[in-house]
């Protein structure tokens, strides 16, 4: 699937150039609002980290 998406978007790189520069200004903008990338990295790194057990007595 990520194989299938990643030439999506070099098909349309290639059938539209100008398309790299509205990418790359969106990436700009998203990346600098810390809050998004903050809440962006926890949704992605959520599931990997350990759960939090009960304090043990």
């Amino acid at each position: 699937m990520r194989w299938l998406l990643l030439g999506a978007v070099l098909a349309l790189l290639l059938l539209f150039p100008s398309l790299l520069t509205v990418i790359a200004i969106v990436v700009t903008a998203i990346l600098s609002k810390p809050l998004a990338v903050g809440l962006g990295l926890g949704l992605v790194l959520r599931p990997h980290l350990p759960r939090i057990r009960r304090w043990a007595r």
